[in-house]
């Protein structure tokens, strides 16, 4: 199927790694022109070239190094590229600390990092789309948040914002061709849960604590597996397509069936 993405100029943040290069490699796959981003100059040089790699086709790869959590570096950001068609706000982070334990400046992190960042470049990116009368702005948020992870609240909570932020959002742009959307994954295998399983498998085979995961702490998943970052990569690319125009206020899961609800 043709997405129709040719040349489509695609931001996405946090992309150099995990679900975020996956998104990137497969907006790639349908022509779009991509701006990948990492803290570091050397993650998103070895970002760019997994992805050439992967499509030797591809036809702009830019890059910027920096972290969006920070307000002079989305100003930087948007200098540079003071127009997209399509953001993907992927950047994100997590860890499992239970409540008691979490400060004030772990949430105050863990909400500049995952929602402010998204925000300021919706705000920045967004009259842009309007004026054009298309656009695509999808915000990467979780299963997380709508079952709050008692291991990690505060990451469930900046979740939980990113839906709200996001249907807020589309409903400013009513009777436009931007569509503004979240995409909910479930436990999915990227690098950052590789990490997150070392932690807390006291030294468990990979097979082994996927098996007790999601026999105990996610018993509701349907596929009984951590999904692969290209199975979430797929749903955002079509809703990053002219094809996905008539979806736009959703919250659109890919959790493996974890979340017990028919709609």
């Amino acid at each position: 199927m043709d997405l129709k993405l040719s040349d489509k100029l695609a931001l996405i943040t946090g992309s150099t790694k995990g679900i975020g290069l996956a998104i990137a490699t497969g907006l790639a796959r349908e022509g779009a022109k991509l701006i990948v981003n990492g803290r570091t100059e050397k993650s998103v040089i070895n970002a760019q070239i997994k992805i050439n790699n992967a499509v030797p086709d591809t036809k702009v790869l830019e890059g910027h190094a920096g972290d969006l959590s920070d307000n002079e570096t989305v100003d930087d950001l948007v200098k540079r590229f003071p127009a997209v068609d399509i953001l993907v706000n992927n950047l994100g982070i997590f860890e499992p600390k239970p409540f008691e334990e979490i400060p004030d400046d772990d949430w105050r992190r863990f909400f500049e990092v995952n929602v402010l960042s998204g925000v300021r470049l919706s705000r920045a990116y967004l009259p842009g789309m309007k004026q054009k009368n298309w656009g695509r702005i999808v915000f990467i948020s979780s299963e997380s948040g709508i079952q709050i992870p008692a291991e990690m609240i505060h990451y469930g909570m900046t979740k939980t914002a990113q839906l709200a932020v996001s249907r807020g959002i589309a409903e400013t742009c009513t009777g436009t061709g931007v569509t503004v959307n979240a995409v909910l994954p479930g436990p999915t295998r990227s690098d950052g849960v590789d990490e997150f399983v070392k932690q807390l498998s006291g030294g468990k085979p990979f097979a082994e604590f996927e098996k007790e995961f999601f026999k105990s702490v996610r018993p509701s998943s349907l596929i009984k597996r951590f999904a692969t970052t290209e199975e979430v990569a797929n749903l955002v690319v079509y809703l990053c397509s002219p094809l996905s125009s008539a979806t736009n206020g959703a919250a659109l899961r890919v959790d493996g069936g974890v979340v017990r609800a028919c709609f």
